[in-house]
């Protein structure tokens, strides 16, 4: 298979069998997709998918919810937007931000693993937990970021990526958080940015459960694959055509 000679070879970034379900069933998904005159796009993300195989799977290790840490006056934010390796660049570049976590929420069964979401109807999005000093940054500006990470009309997932868990929601902590998610999908549905409604649901947070260690920070452990599924899957390419004055990672 010649597209292995795309290998990100980021230290860490070495193949590792048992993880190859999830690259596995994501070049599934795009197959599926993708078709015709956008067989590029398939030849990009397969480099992605053979490249990532990775010992970026370090050992699984337990890391705690982000919660907000009162003697700092830190408050938390939770986004679903597909693929959360791609939440986390956008947000931990914002002056403000004191940690992101990418993990499980909005579903019923506690301490799911990736291959459960993936696998099973638990009802958890794909998400990422932010949290974030309110006297920096706000909440609205948080919004803001993830807006443009997003297609919020897609109803069925994000770009290549099918299914429930990669729907987009924004999952409220506090009534003021909820209100502030309605006024600001209200006025990005008034600003004509996009010509289909927008889907993205606003749901009250029930619980987040961080994804496995591999998962984490991974545009910076792996970013030649990371940036080759982010391209691949179309979500680069939107993106940039959507908000051209972003400059995002």
């Amino acid at each position: 298979m010649a597209v292995r000679e795309a290998q990100d070879s980021t230290p860490g970034c070495d193949s590792e069998p048992h993880l190859l379900v999830h690259y596995t069933t994501r070049m599934d998904v795009l197959r599926r997709s993708i078709a015709g005159t956008r067989a590029f796009v398939i030849l990009s993300f397969l480099a992605a998918v053979l490249s990532a195989l990775p010992s970026c799977a370090r050992t699984v290790e337990e890391q705690p919810v982000v919660n907000a840490d009162a003697s700092e006056r830190l408050e938390t934010a939770t986004f679903a937007g597909g693929c959360f390796w791609c939440m986390e660049p956008a947000f931990e570049a914002l002056d403000g931000v004191k940690d992101v976590v990418v993990g499980y929420a909005g579903g019923e069964m506690e301490n799911p693993t990736y291959e459960d979401v993936l696998f099973r109807e638990t009802g958890h999005y794909e998400a990422a937990q932010i949290a974030y000093d309110p006297d920096r940054i706000s909440y609205a500006r948080l919004l803001e970021t993830f807006w443009r990470q997003i297609d919020p009309t897609d109803a069925g997932g994000q770009f290549a990526d099918r299914g429930a868990q990669y729907q987009t929601a924004i999952f409220y902590h506090d009534l003021e958080q909820k209100a502030l998610a309605e006024k600001s999908m209200q006025e990005l549905e008034r600003s004509g940015k996009f010509d289909r409604p927008i889907v993205t649901q606003i749901l009250p947070f029930k619980a987040f459960y961080p994804a496995e260690d591999y998962h984490q920070n991974y545009y910076k452990t792996c970013p030649v694959s990371y940036n080759s599924y982010k391209w691949g899957s179309g979500r680069g390419p939107f993106l940039e055509s959507t908000w051209p004055e972003e400059d995002g990672t």
